[in-house]
């Protein structure tokens, strides 16, 4: 897919993805972990890449000094600066930018940070590279994000690809480890996750191209008691639930 087409299907898909993005329960979970592995003190300045709607900026803010969200969907930054006004949050800013390149100097943030984003990108690896960039020597940098083992990996992603259009791929476990070491990140610790979904819930909050959620649904239900995609689909009384699986990675940049 062409880069401004694949750009435009995620503006389109997240602005209209904003609002129940940000209300659903799910998604605080894991965000004190992500805070307990990035180890925020109170002089640390963090940016947030691909923010989406200010979940994960505006809970660091409770520890940090300073934290910028910046994603390419207008839509979410206003869902963003309404939250951070609901919360009463004073030391978030916000910018409206895409991810390649980042919109600052080199070694501008003491942590460097992004969460469900690198299944959108085409090129996760030069977007991990901008993120080292613009952090501090010895800073944090931190991606959070489905991995699925690889022969799991083309089942996974049909079915993502039915259910959000500017999905691109999943990064199994070896090669967000591998890209990281490759691109200088030391110390680097993990941690995983489930993010706990129900099918028709999320259906609900996404918006798959006309006519696939019922193939969706199909392909979730054949995958109960055999997890070809990997989330370990099961019922729970007439409801379909799963289990995104996210790993958490955070390593030292010592550029």
């Amino acid at each position: 897919m062409r880069q401004d087409l694949h750009q435009k299907s995620i503006i389109d898909q997240f602005t209209k993805q904003a609002v129940p993005f940000s209300r659903a329960p799910a998604h605080a979970q894991g965000l004190d972990l992500m805070m307990e592995m990035a180890m925020v003190t109170a002089g640390d300045t963090v940016l947030d890449v691909a923010c989406g709607p200010g979940l994960v900026a505006c809970a660091f803010a409770e520890g940090a000094a300073e934290v910028t969200g910046v994603d390419i969907t207008p839509a979410m930054i206003d869902r963003a600066r309404e939250l951070q006004r609901e919360r009463g949050v004073s030391n978030v800013t916000w910018k409206v930018a895409d991810v390649g390149p980042l919109p600052f100097a080199d070694s501008s943030f003491s942590v460097v940070l992004t969460r469900y984003s690198f299944h959108h990108f085409t090129n996760p690896r030069g977007v991990l590279a901008e993120m080292i960039r613009v952090c501090k020597p010895c800073g944090t940098v931190m991606v959070v994000d489905v991995v699925v083992p690889a022969e799991k990996r083309e089942a996974y992603n049909r079915v993502e690809r039915l259910r959000d259009p500017s999905h691109t791929h999943a990064l199994t476990e070896a090669e967000l480890l591998g890209m990281g070491g490759d691109l200088g990140l030391k110390d680097v610790r993990t941690q995983r996750y489930e993010l706990e979904m129900e099918l028709e819930a999320i259906l609900k909050a996404s918006f798959p191209n006309p006519g696939c959620e019922q193939k969706i649904r199909e392909t979730f239900r054949g995958d109960i008691g055999k997890d070809d995609l990997g989330v370990a689909a099961h019922w729970v009384g007439d409801e379909i639930h799963f289990a995104f699986p996210i790993m958490i990675l955070a390593g030292k940049n010592t550029a």
